[in-house]
C-alpha cells in the first residue's frame, strides 16, 4: 500500500507552520514535525515550536518526545515518522510533515538503510565514480546515463535528485540487475508531494533577523542558559543554532549583542544550505506566500490534482 504524504519544506520564517494548519483543516490531515530539534522538551522558543493555540485543534506528532540529554538520530526520525504516517493514514487522514532537516527527510523518502544497517556516507568505488562524473558533466548528463541503462528507473527520479540517480547506477553496477527490477521501498511505501516555501533572499534574511529579535523578547536567552547549565554542547540538544551561540556570552567571552548577531548569521547561513539541499536533492514545487499570497490557491490546486491520482 502506497501512502500519500504532504511535506512542507523551506527555510525558517516563510509561513510553513500556518500553511500546514490550513492544509490539515482543508484536507482532513494531521501534522508531523520534521524538525530534529522540536523533539526536545523545554526548547520551545529557539526551535519555533508551534504553540497549543496555534495548533487550532489539529493533532501534532514528534513534539516534546525527548529529554535534552537523549540522542535523536536520523534512524530515530525515520522509524518514528513511518509509525506516525501509518497511524494517520490508517485513520483515513492525510499525513503532513511540516518543516524538517533535508537529510532526515531524504532518509525517510529515499529509504536509506538505517538502524542495524546504518547508512554510510563513505562512498564505495562505484558511488565515487558517479559522483565525480556528475561534478564534471552535470546533473543532466548523469541522469541521461541512467536513462540509457534503465529508462524505467530514470523516469521515477528527478534530474536534480543526484544522490538517488547515483544510487540507482551504483546498484546496477553492484548487482548486474536493473534498478527498476529490484525491491525499491521508496516507490512502494510513500507518494510524497513536496511543497516548498521561499521568498526573495533580502526579504527572507530580514524575516529571519526579525524572528530572532522576537525570540529574544519571548525568552530565548533563558532557554539557552538552561541548556548551557545542563551541559551545553556536551548535550545532544546543545548544538542547535539559536542556543550554542550564547555559550561564549555566558562565559564572558562575547557580548550579548554579538551573540544575537551570531544567531542571526548562522540562521541565515543554515537557511541557504537548506535551500540548496532541497533544490538539488528533492523534487520540490516552490511557492512564495510572503510576496505572493495568492499563490496559496495554486498550492491547493496542486494538492487536489495529486490526491486524485
Amino acid at each position: 500500500m502506497t501512502r500519500k504524504v504532504i511535506a512542507i519544506v523551506g527555510p525558517t520564517a516563510v509561513g510553513k507552520t500556518s500553511l500546514s494548519i490550513e492544509i490539515a483543516q482543508k484536507y482532513n490531515g494531521q501534522i508531523i514535525s520534521g524538525d530534529s530539534m522540536q523533539v526536545y522538551k523545554g526548547l520551545d522558543v529557539g526551535t519555533a515550536k508551534i504553540t497549543p493555540s496555534e495548533m487550532q485543534g489539529i493533532k501534532h506528532y514528534m513534539l516534546d518526545i525527548k529529554d535534552i540529554d537523549q540522542r535523536f538520530s536520523v534512524a530515530d526520525f525515520v522509524n518514528l515518522c513511518k509509525k506516525d504516517i501509518r497511524e494517520i493514514s490508517d485513520q483515513g487522514m492525510v499525513p503532513i510533515i511540516a518543516g524538517g532537516t533535508g537529510f532526515y527527510l531524504q532518509a525517510l523518502v529515499d529509504g536509506f538503510k538505517l538502524g542495524n544497517d546504518t547508512y554510510s556516507e563513505e562512498s564505495p568505488v562505484h558511488r565515487q565514480k558517479w559522483q565525480e562524473y556528475a561534478q564534471e558533466n552535470g546533473n543532466q548528463a548523469l541522469w541521461d546515463k541512467l536513462n540509457e541503462i534503465d529508462p524505467q528507473a530514470a523516469q521515477k527520479i528527478p534530474v536534480n535528485n543526484v544522490r538517488r540517480v547515483i544510487r540507482a547506477l551504483e546498484v546496477i553496477e553492484d548487482t548486474g540487475k536493473l534498478f527498476s527490477m529490484q525491491n525499491d521501498k521508496k516507490t512502494d511505501e510513500f507518494d510524497v508531494l513536496f511543497i516548498g516555501l521561499n521568498t526573495e533572499r533580502k526579504v527572507l534574511y530580514q524575516r529571519i533577523n526579525q524572528r530572532v529579535d522576537l525570540m529574544m523578547e519571548n525568552g530565548l536567552l533563558d532557554e539557552a542558559k538552561y541548556l548551557y547549565k545542563a551541559g551545553g554542547e556536551n548535550l545532544p540538544a546543545g548544538k542547535g543554532i539559536g542556543y550554542k551561540e550564547f555559550y561564549p556570552y555566558f562565559e564572558n567571552e562575547m557580548s550579548l549583542d554579538e551573540s544575537v548577531e551570531l544567531v542571526k548569521r548562522n540562521s541565515r547561513r543554515y537557511a541557504k544550505r537548506q535551500l540548496t539541499w532541497f533544490r538539488n536533492k528533492m523534487n520540490v514545487t516552490w511557492f512564495d506566500l510572503v510576496e505572493k499570497p495568492d499563490e496559496k490557491e495554486k498550492i491547493f490546486s496542486l494538492i487536489n490534482n495529486w490526491l486524485e491520482k
